[in-house]
């Protein structure tokens, strides 16, 4: 089935967009940024909103239509397919199947400072309702916060003897997350410590493709919670153990 935007009405292709250009916001302004809103396929761009956002710079708000469709037919997306469980399930599956305590060891690696992230997976009080990972029974969870170089994490986890390596990662400029995020992968893989380890990626832009791509187990992104990272983590450590049995 092919679909387009939906403003008025169905497949009227209408879109809104926001962008800042390094121009004034009169009237010359406003038709640089119509025409930028034209290369980028609008039909009849209309500025709806233009303000100046400090010196020579201006911000627009562009309303229009589109021509394109998308086939949701060739639409293939590569995500998690294992289910969530509660933390009392996850708990005994560790128990049941595993035998041991299963050690979780997170951080906000690189020069990334925010750790929003990464306390609401680890924390025991978690978020919105949600427990953190230092509540569930069977799992030691070790934070070890912001701005954790990747050497040193990747020694933590050494020490920890870690199972599962949590990666939190805020968009920065640049794209500075993917090369830190790859740089972990290669540093783990010098150390002979790649296979050793569930690898998981985390952040509001974060996807679980992307993920995979950087070379992660998976990848976790908005309204993920503890449940959802420890189901997957715990179901791929047993699968791991009962395929080296």
């Amino acid at each position: 089935m092919k679909i387009r935007p939906y403003g008025d009405t169905m497949a009227d292709g209408k879109v809104e967009t926001s962008f800042t250009l390094p121009t004034t916001s009169d009237e010359t302004g406003q038709e640089i940024a119509r025409q930028f809103a034209k290369q980028m396929g609008f039909v009849d761009p209309n500025i709806v909103h233009a303000e100046e956002i400090g010196e020579g710079f201006s911000f627009f708000v562009i309303y229009g239509s589109v021509p394109y469709t998308v086939d949701t037919d060739k639409i293939k997306v590569e995500k998690i397919e294992t289910p969530t469980m509660t933390r009392e399930e996850i708990e005994d599956l560790i128990e049941k199947e595993v035998g041991r305590d299963v050690v979780f060891v997170g951080a906000s690696t690189g020069t990334d400072a925010h750790t929003v992230g990464i306390d609401a997976i680890m924390n025991m009080k978690g978020f919105a309702g949600h427990y953190g990972l230092e509540r569930y029974k069977h799992i030691r969870a070790h934070n070890l916060g912001s701005q954790v170089p990747n050497e040193e994490f990747v020694r933590q986890a050494k020490l920890l003897g870690a199972d599962v390596l949590l990666v939190s990662q805020t968009v920065t400029q640049k794209d500075i997350h993917l090369k830190n995020l790859e740089n972990l992968v290669e540093i783990l893989e010098a150390e002979n410590m790649r296979n050793d380890v569930i690898l998981i990626a985390g952040g509001a832009r974060i996807t679980h493709e992307l993920a995979k791509e950087l070379g992660y187990d998976a990848g976790f992104g908005p309204k993920k919670y503890a449940e959802d990272v420890a189901s997957y983590a715990i179901t791929e450590l047993i699968k791991r153990k009962n395929s080296k049995n």
